[in-house]
This record gives C-alpha cells, sequence and structure tokens, in this order.
C-alpha cells in the first residue's frame, strides 16, 4: 500500500468501527434504559408485529376479566331477587296450606287472602323494578313462563298431573277391584280430535283375539277441553273429571287376561260402557236422553249414542243389583273375572257372577229387557246423587254429586301419578320464550361470549295471575300452581347459580391466559439485562478503542513528511 496524505484509508477504517461500536452503544443504552429488546421496527420488525399481537391478546383479556366481573355482579342482583321472589311464593304457599284446613271461617280465609294479594304486588313489583346499571335484568313481555304455551293444555295436564288420573284409578280399585300390573300407558294431547262436541277422549289399545292389550293410549281431545275450568273440568253436565274417570275404566279393562274375548265381542260393548259410565254415575245423561229413548234402546247394538251410553249404564246397575241379590258384591265381580282369568267370555263371567242365575249373557239381556221399566222407575232423579257404584242411590254409600264423585286433588303429582302404570307422557311445547336475552363478552376476540336469557318473574310469568286462597278448592289449586312457580323460579336461581360459577372459572382462565402471554410477550419484547450490560461494556471498551485508533490513524499521514526531509 502507497503512502498517500489526501485519502487517510486507515482513518476512514477506524472511525467506521467507531460508528458501529457507536450504534451498539446506543443501542445498548436504549434498551437498558427502557427495558425493551425491540425499541422500533428496526430493533426486531418481526418480533414487534409478535409482541403487538401479544399486546392486543393480554389488553383484551384483561378487559374481559372486567366484563365477566360486572357479568357476576349482575347475574348476583337477578339472583338475590329471585330469591326474595321464592320467599313470598313460600309464603303464599304456606297462607294456601292453612286456608284449606276445615278450622278456618270465611272471614279468616278473606284475611289470609289479603296478604295473599300484598305478597303477589310485591312479586309484580320485584319483576319491573330490579335492574342493574338502568337495565331491566327480567324479561318485561310478561310472556307466561312456567307449564305449557297452550293455556288449555296447561289447564289439562295440571289436572291430570294433580288428581284426575291419581283418583280416577283408586275409585277404580276400590268400587270395582281391578288394577292394572304395571303395564305402559301413553297419555296424549294432540295426536287425536274429531272436533268439538264429539268423543272428547278415548282409550286404545293393540288387542289380539285373546289376552290382554298393548300399546294402551288414553288421548284427549283438547276441542272438548276448551273450558278447563279447574278442578272440576267443567259444569254441568260436562265434567272433565268424570271423562276421565270412564276412560281410565277403558285403560284398567285392557289390561285384563281375557280383554281380547272382551273387547272383540261386539254385543259385549254395553258392559265395558256401562261400568265406565257406572264408575261415576249418569242419572242426568238418563234424564237428559229421557227415560222413554233409555228404555227403548237395545243395549246389544251399540250405535255410540248418548242414549247408548244411558242404556248401557242402566244394564249395568241392574246387573250389580242383580249379582247382589244372588250373594255377590257386584258388578265388580265380573269384572274382576275377566281381570284375572285368561280365556274367559262374558257369557261365563255373567254366569260365575251370578251364581248359575244367568246362564249367558242372552239370558241376562232377556231379564233386563223384561223388568228394565221397573228397575227404572225406583230411580231416585230428585236428588243430587249421580247414581255412581258406591253412592247413596246405587249402594246406600255417601252422596255422590256431580262434582264429588271424582274427589278435586289427589296426593300425588307430576307425571308419575298411577300406581299401576308406567306413564309416557306426549312431549307438547312448554310455556315462555328466551326471556331477556343478554351477552357477555368474555374473550379478546370477537364472538367469544357468554349468553344468557332471564325470563320474566312477574305474576303472569309464573302463571299466578289469579291466586285465590278463599276457598278449599281454591286453596288447593293455589298449592300446585304455587309449586310450578317455584320450580320454575328455582330452576332459575340454579341457572344463575351455574352461570356465576362459569363466570368465575372463565375470569380464572383469563388470568391464567393472560399470564401466560404476558411470559411470551416479554421474551419477545423485553431486554436481557444481563446480555445488554456485556454488550454495554463491550460497546464502551470499542468506543474507547475506536476512539484512541482514529487518533492513532489520523497520525499517519505524518510520516510522508519523513520523505520530503
Amino acid at each position: 500500500m502507497g503512502m498517500v496524505i489526501n485519502t487517510g484509508i486507515l482513518s476512514l477504517t477506524a472511525q467506521r468501527n467507531l460508528g458501529t461500536s457507536q450504534s451498539a452503544l446506543a443501542s445498548s443504552i436504549q434498551r437498558l434504559s427502557s427495558g425493551l429488546r425491540i425499541n422500533s421496527a428496526r430493533d426486531d420488525a418481526a418480533g414487534l408485529a409478535i409482541s403487538e399481537r401479544f399486546t392486543s391478546q393480554i389488553r383484551g383479556q384483561n378487559q374481559a376479566i372486567r366484563n365477566a366481573n360486572d357479568g357476576i355482579s349482575m347475574l348476583q342482583t337477578a339472583e338475590g331477587a329471585t330469591s326474595t321472589i321464592a320467599g313470598n311464593l313460600q309464603r303464599i304457599r304456606e297462607l294456601a296450606v292453612q286456608s284449606a284446613n276445615a278450622t278456618n271461617s270465611a272471614s279468616d280465609r278473606q284475611a289470609l287472602q289479603q296478604e295473599v294479594n300484598q305478597l303477589a304486588s310485591e312479586i309484580e313489583r320485584i319483576s319491573v323494578a330490579t335492574e342493574f346499571n338502568s337495565q331491566k335484568i327480567f324479561d318485561q313481555v310478561r310472556n307466561k313462563q312456567t307449564g305449557y304455551a297452550d293455556t288449555t293444555k296447561d289447564a289439562i295436564l295440571e289436572g291430570l298431573e294433580g288428581g284426575w288420573l291419581e283418583i280416577s284409578e283408586e275409585m277404580i280399585r276400590k268400587q270395582y277391584g281391578i288394577s292394572a300390573g304395571g303395564n305402559a300407558i301413553s297419555i296424549e294431547l294432540s295426536t287425536f280430535t274429531d272436533g268439538a262436541g264429539n268423543t272428547a277422549a278415548r282409550v286404545v289399545s293393540s288387542v289380539g283375539a285373546t289376552g290382554p292389550g298393548t300399546d294402551i293410549k288414553l288421548q284427549v281431545d283438547l276441542a272438548d277441553f276448551a273450558t278447563p275450568n279447574l278442578p272440576n273440568g267443567g259444569t254441568a253436565p260436562y265434567y272433565s273429571d268424570r271423562i276421565i274417570a270412564h276412560e281410565m275404566v277403558h285403560a284398567i279393562m285392557a289390561t285384563g287376561k281375557s280383554w281380547g274375548e272382551l273387547a272383540n265381542d261386539g254385543s259385549a260393548t254395553w258392559l265395558l260402557e256401562g261400568a265406565a259410565e257406572f264408575i261415576n254415575g249418569a242419572e242426568e245423561r238418563i234424564q237428559a236422553d229421557t227415560v222413554a229413548a233409555t228404555l227403548a234402546d237395545d243395549i246389544t247394538v251399540w250405535g255410540s249414542a248418548s242414549v247408548d251410553y244411558s242404556s248401557a249404564y242402566v244394564a249395568v246397575r241392574y246387573l250389580h243389583e242383580k249379582i247382589q241379590a244372588a250373594g255377590g258384591k257386584g258388578v265388580q265381580d265380573v269384572l274382576q273375572y275377566l281381570q284375572n282369568t285368561a280365556g274367559q267370555t262374558l257369557n261365563s263371567a255373567i254366569a260365575n257372577a251370578s251364581s248359575g242365575a244367568y246362564a249367558s249373557q242372552a239370558a241376562f239381556v232377556a231379564d233386563y229387557n223384561t223388568n228394565k221399566a221397573a228397575f227404572v222407575a225406583g230411580f231416585n232423579f230428585s236428588n243430587t246423587d249421580t247414581g255412581a257404584i258406591g253412592g247413596l242411590d246405587v249402594d246406600n254409600g255417601a252422596l255422590l254429586t256431580a262434582e264429588s264423585v271424582v274427589q278435586d286433588f289427589g296426593n300425588r303429582s307430576g307425571r308419575d301419578v298411577l300406581s299401576g302404570f308406567a306413564e309416557t307422557w306426549e312431549e307438547v311445547s312448554k310455556a315462555g320464550g328466551t326471556g331477556n336475552y343478554m351477552s357477555f363478552q368474555v374473550g379478546a376476540n370477537a364472538g367469544q361470549t357468554i349468553d344468557t336469557a332471564i325470563g320474566g318473574m312477574n305474576l303472569g310469568s309464573l302463571g299466578l295471575s289469579t291466586v285465590d286462597i278463599t276457598t278449599v278448592d281454591g286453596s288447593s289449586l293455589a298449592m300446585r300452581r304455587i309449586d310450578k312457580a317455584l320450580d320454575y323460579v328455582n330452576g332459575t336461581r340454579a341457572k344463575l347459580g351455574a352461570q356465576m360459577s362459569r363466570f368465575e372459572t372463565t375470569v380464572n382462565n383469563l388470568q391464567v391466559s393472560s399470564e401466560n402471554m404476558s411470559a411470551s410477550r416479554s421474551r419477545v419484547l423485553d431486554a436481557d439485562f444481563a446480555k445488554e450490560t456485556a454488550a454495554l461494556s463491550r460497546a464502551q471498551i470499542l468506543q474507547n478503542a475506536g476512539t484512541a485508533m482514529v487518533a492513532q490513524a489520523n497520525q499517519m499521514p505524518r510520516m510522508v513528511l519523513a520523505l520530503l526531509r
């Protein structure tokens, strides 16, 4: 390399290296002073992009934690209100139980009703006034939330679940001595209809030539139950509870060992329908059809008209009396024989039950036709007894009126009210919609939500628009309706509690996730002080050395002067 003056190569080299070490020194000082490894995009472009995504997630999750805690606070407010409502419902039920007691006078029940009214008003107020951050918590649409969307179905289900089925089964067991043996039965509300004023309910089953029936179904035609009027299910001359008792006779008879023989004998229909009418009495039906038309009807030719039921009832009641005269218990002897003995016909059942007084069904029919006018003439149509088996007119028992012949309420409720059957209930649409829908943002990204819907808590939603405990029946009905309302309120409370637990779990998960993401971002973004202090020391040494070398390099051209001396 030649010796030159104009271009100081060594100085330039020293200056370049000094600039490099100066840049390294500046970077180390910046990192150590900020604590960050990446202070600008030039430090690490990819790392900066990654760390910014981490920052978005961390900040989003931290806000989601606050959101979830706010959600817990809102749900706690809702749960507190439902707790108060549940307490009021419990008190109303307690008052209903008190009012149902015979020791209370009419004025006592009116006093109890006053407290019920105040408690009900408070439930209504709570349902409207409960707010969180100026937002209504409960659904204000006031749709019915308990029971079923169709109010007729709701009332009929209330009757079936609350006593009609249970009481009917018990009546049949007591008066006829027959019961099912664990057979399956399907209870249906929408699979059959022939319009209002026709068949109100029916029992259908699959039956062979002999033996019990299978696939037994009780089908209710809601068109004929359009005015529920619980607890009796109607008013004179139509009572839904008595219709259910009639059909339950068919259902239990269908489980009998000789059901096939009986069901396939068209001339025996009078016994089937007459026994079903006899369980709750039909004297009013006879009066409506007229005695003359009833006596003119041929029981061996079934026509499905009202008068056919009237004449069948009279025939069964006549058979009941004749079997008792022969030393038996009555028509129950016929029914028990067919129920418990396989391969028997109505002929053999009548002969057996009457101790030979009638050799066959034909012998009984002949005797009945001869004497039925005189028999009906002995009926007492002037009193309120229905002429049911076991009642005042038939067996000199208790007075059984149209409303009392089937008791109003049973001891069981719900979907398992029959002891002799395994029930399957048709699923019908439940009441209520989605309720007051709320979506809580509990994640850092769109769509990461927890949704909830809180239904109404007003009296209409609870199915308690009318709570009347001024009568015994009203008190009993109130108890059952309050039980449904409590089921709904308690279910809502359970859902709120479960969601609060879910929010707490979400908060815990978000905290762990935010912690882990912060650690990940730290590994990308934060400065390693041990490494950076070492780099700082190196850069400082190089800076000092570089400065010295620039000074030395700047002295090199002076050596050219030696050549000029």
